[in-house]
């Protein structure tokens, strides 16, 4: 009979290979959404870029292959249920067990590399490497696996900017504007652009990670004042004429996602984290009793 570490470990290389072969439903929607809008404006290079972004998805279903050749650095967000005793140093050496085999079996291109020396490990692991963010949820008995292949294009348009309180909205927005204009089309618009407001530095960080690479689009902030400005900024981004793949158009980002925190009444924390058109995440649940059932339905 398999532990629950073996069952982590088998379900965590699966959901890397998933990620980076299933594009999520939401948004192949948003894709074919902002396809629609290009062939209604008459923007032909836009309508060209992103009907063969549709058929680059659809090509890699009928192949059961990977959507892009760059498979990222492996992030996972795990959510554990209070009633369960867990080692969490045995949960996350198995994570990094299994990128290292989903890297071996597939094969996958292993892109982590000494920061300084640059010399591969040829893993997808290292020194940091995979991220696993952990969560606790009460009163639950199960463990929630989500993951993300963050690739370098759009995590290279990573920004962070303490601004003073007294620059208010206007200098949030002035900020955040500007970090998608320099962007450009370096992160393979149409994008998914993540937000963190508040908390400190490093928090404003992996807030703007969470709100780009695991809310599902379509999704808004519980936070109506927030909720306000997601959309208010999914408008002007997409006024800003960069397009599809930075070509022109009206489709340059496909979601807005802000989360946010309370912060320290002399500091305003502003990060940006912007995800590529690809949005690439998988999720499962393994129950109690050792069954997993993965976001789209297999088990």
């Amino acid at each position: 009979m398999h532990s629950i570490y073996d069952i982590i470990e088998t379900v965590a290389r699966d959901l890397y290979w998933i990620a980076l072969k299933d594009i999520p439903a939401d948004v192949r929607g948003a894709l074919r959404r902002g396809l629609a809008t290009e062939q209604k404006d008459g923007n032909a290079t836009a309508e060209q870029v992103l009907f063969t972004i549709v058929e680059n998805i659809r090509t890699a279903d009928e192949q059961d292959t990977l959507v892009c050749q760059d498979t990222g650095l492996p992030v996972y967000k795990v959510l554990v249920g209070g009633k369960l005793t867990l080692d969490v140093a045995e949960l996350k050496a198995r994570i990094r067990i299994a990128c290292e085999r989903a890297t071996a079996e597939y094969p996958l291109r292993s892109n982590s590399v000494h920061p300084l020396t640059r010399k591969h490990t040829g893993t997808n692991t290292g020194q940091g490497i995979p991220i696993v963010k952990l969560e606790f949820v009460p009163e639950a008995d199960t463990i929630e696996i989500h993951m993300a292949p963050k690739g370098s294009g759009s995590e290279n348009m990573s920004f962070l900017k303490m601004l003073n309180p007294s620059e208010g909205l206007k200098g949030i927005r002035k900020f955040v504007l500007q970090c998608i204009f320099e962007s450009g089309a370096r992160p393979c618009p149409p994008m998914i652009v993540g937000i963190g407001l508040g908390g400190t530095s490093d928090l404003a960080m992996q807030l703007a990670k969470e709100a780009s690479t695991f809310r599902k689009i379509g999704s808004s902030s519980d936070d109506p004042d927030v909720a306000q400005l997601e959309h208010e900024f999914l408008e002007k981004i997409n006024q800003t004429g960069i397009g599809p793949q930075g070509l022109g158009g009206t489709t340059t980002a496909l979601a807005v996602h802000i989360e946010w925190a309370h912060t320290h009444i002399s500091q305003s924390p502003v990060a940006v984290n912007i995800q590529c058109w690809r949005g690439e995440r998988a999720e499962a649940v393994i129950a109690a009793d050792g069954k997993v059932t993965y976001a789209n339905g297999t088990s």
